[in-house]
């Protein structure tokens, strides 16, 4: 026996499929045996123990089922875990029940003839997410992706980062998951090297259409393309409102997209954008509008001590 391990309380129920961070309970032949709460005890084979385990370390460990379906658990890393979308390759196919692929442990992951969009073959790549089968418990893949993406309209706006995982290749570009959650499009045309499917990659939002679509990009400079439309928006709001607003760099995120439809650091962007060329001052709080004029050419940046904004039109230059 490695440790003389006391009884010990959980702290909450084990989640199936997912990372786990659990006491050891007691220690048998084949192994040590995890608290998984309302699951019960759950095994780490003795291969799996690390060698530098210390009386009362807490483990991080992945739980699934065994072939046995028998609940166990690991120390080893998926590629992927209940919830997530993951590029995996075909290791071998079952004509009864459907493709096996390799997710990193040494039982492989199914992804049953029901869940396939396509015939897959042994060595193909293929894009799923891991879900918890609703009818077995067993944790399975889907290459379904549709229905496992987010129905609500996205959250992002132009200029915001984002992870992304590349999916497949179409005439015009390249699939890609967002933030696990939604589907968007690289352009080829925007896309300095062909990417491959599974590549992990960080990109930024370009556009989002009225129907809810994102259009992606990898180039962050192509992102802040709409900056030129939202200066003039802030500038038209300006003049509407008698050339002040109650809007700046301190004002909160959700505010500025319920007004602007923009992200709290692309609204930032604009309104340093505004402040170089000398078109606004900040007010603290707020920003007042300034008309070409009203400053001296050469002189230093205008702030809430320089002469008060006048109304009107603002320039287009």
């Amino acid at each position: 026996m490695l440790f003389d391990y006391p009884l010990s309380t959980h702290l909450e129920m084990a989640s199936l499929g997912r990372q786990n961070i659990l006491k050891i309970v007691r220690e048998a032949p084949p192994g040590l045996y995890l608290d998984g709460g309302e699951l019960g005890e759950i095994l780490l084979p003795r291969k799996y123990i690390p060698r530098d385990l210390k009386p009362k370390d807490l483990l991080n460990v992945f739980v699934y089922l065994d072939s046995e379906d028998r609940l166990v658990a690991t120390t080893e890393t998926p590629l992927a875990q209940v919830g997530e979308f993951a590029a995996l390759k075909v290791v071998s196919v079952n004509r009864n029940v459907g493709a096996f692929l390799d997710w990193g442990l040494v039982k492989d992951l199914l992804l049953p003839f029901r869940e396939h969009d396509k015939p897959v073959r042994v060595g193909d790549t293929v894009l799923v997410f891991v879900l918890l089968d609703p009818a077995s418990g067993r944790i399975v893949a889907s290459a379904r992706l549709s229905r496992h993406l987010g129905s609500r309209p996205p959250l992002y706006a132009p200029g915001d980062a984002v992870n992304l995982l590349i999916g497949s290749e179409t005439p015009l570009g390249y699939n890609a998951i967002v933030e696990n959650s939604h589907r968007g499009l690289l352009y080829k045309d925007r896309i300095a090297q062909p990417l491959k499917l599974g590549q992990k990659i960080k990109g930024y939002i370009r556009a989002i259409t009225p129907g809810g679509k994102i259009d992606l990009t990898l180039d962050p400079s192509g992102a802040y393309k709409q900056l030129p439309s939202l200066t003039q928006q802030i500038l038209d709001t300006l003049e509407k409102n008698g050339g002040r607003l109650d809007f700046d760099d301190a004002t909160p995120p959700e505010r500025i997209r319920e007004t602007f439809n923009v992200s709290k650091n692309t609204f930032k962007r604009a309104l340093s954008s505004l402040y170089k060329k000398r078109r606004i001052r900040f007010t603290n709080p707020g920003i007042e509008l300034i008309e070409p004029g009203d400053f001296i050419p050469g002189s230093h940046a205008p702030n809430q001590h320089d002469k008060p904004a006048r109304t009107g039109k603002p320039s287009n230059h």
